[in-house]
């Protein structure tokens, strides 16, 4: 069987692991790696002595099949344009672009090339989220009334994103996928403490069409790392927590029962309390799965569900929560396109 020859464009803290997995990966192999700076080139050139390593994208282009872009967001729209002009299958790192009208002139450009493209919306791929998506799909939580979530971390600091930009994406592809549709509209609040005019913590609230409310805590200045998922449906409650080396997902059998008859007012509503059941949830690697089906979509083989109009969708979204956050956390009315 042929490999796909992917070439990974960008060599920082993501893109290696781009790197190494796709060195891994059976049905592809690394083609080429572009990273500009100098320094980071040569650590490449000694650790992947077989791969080409160029500061050229270009270059790398003519020895690969299909590319990942895993720059700095500012560079997304502009390289994955040189990629697909190129008719090169792309996979482009979360957020597609930093602004709806560059979203859409990318996934509009894919559309009319015939050209694959993925957006790196990763946790669509994780095995919970599979789990979780399909309980919620078999109705056995009933309607969803709300969900909320934290992603939280003393972790990197960026001078170049906000906390919505660089954490956002997971949530708002997440919600996007789960719920399958748009919300209407976003409030944002956020501050800025370690620098100025880069939001470090901000708290966005997502309202749908169905009634569901999605609220999301994102933060770079926290004392805990968090990263759980709380749904709470009319018959039962899910928590995904990707914090648990196993029990990643919690079933809770508990919920508000209305009788169909009642003598008072008191005896309408009742607790009830049940069984707590723990999905099997297989250990596989978001990154693995999300690769193996990429090649699949460069080779024609599978759509793809974070395509570049997934991919508009969500930018849609943070456009949105940003308008909200200039405005100190007024609504904003999310804008249907056609791609939304």
């Amino acid at each position: 069987m042929k490999r796909t020859r992917i070439a990974v464009i960008g060599a920082g803290h993501w893109g290696r692991n781009h790197i190494r997995t796709v060195s891994s990966m059976t049905e592809a192999q690394l083609g080429a790696i572009c990273e500009i700076e100098a320094d980071k080139r040569r650590r490449l050139e000694k650790e992947y002595p077989s791969v080409p390593v160029t500061d050229s994208v270009e270059e790398a282009l003519s020895q690969a099949d299909a590319a990942i872009i895993a720059t700095p967001a500012s560079s997304h729209a502009s390289l994955a344009t040189t990629v697909i002009d190129l008719g090169v299958p792309v996979l482009v790192e979360k957020p597609l672009a930093l602004s709806v009208a560059d979203a859409e002139s990318v996934a509009q450009l894919a559309d009319r090339k015939s050209v694959p493209v993925l957006v790196g919306h990763l946790l669509i791929f994780h095995p919970a989220v599979e789990r979780l998506k399909a309980i919620i799909d078999s109705g056995d939580l009933g309607r969803i009334y709300y969900l909320y979530s934290q992603r939280v971390n003393l972790g990197q600091v960026r001078p170049d994103e906000n906390a919505l930009w660089s954490f956002g994406p997971h949530d708002v592809s997440v919600a996007l996928h789960l719920l399958g549709e748009l919300p209407n509209r976003v409030a944002a609040h956020g501050r800025s403490y370690l620098q100025p005019g880069i939001e470090d913590v901000v708290f966005l609230t997502m309202e749908f069409k169905s009634g569901a409310m999605f609220h999301v805590q994102l933060s770079w200045l926290d004392p805990h790392k968090e990263r759980r998922l709380t749904v709470v449906g009319e018959k039962k409650m899910i928590v995904w927590d990707d914090m648990q080396p196993r029990e990643k997902l919690k079933v809770y059998d508990k919920g508000v029962d209305r009788p169909p008859a009642y003598r008072s007012y008191g005896e309408s509503l009742s607790i009830r309390e049940g069984d707590i059941f723990l999905p099997r949830v297989p250990n596989l690697e978001p990154l693995v799965l999300q690769l193996s089906h990429f090649v699949k979509v460069a080779n024609g083989a599978e759509p793809g569900p974070t395509s570049a109009s997934a991919g508009v969708e969500v930018v849609r979204v943070l456009e949105a929560a940003s308008k909200s956050l200039s405005l100190d956390g007024n609504r904003v009315t999310v804008e249907k396109g056609r791609t939304g």
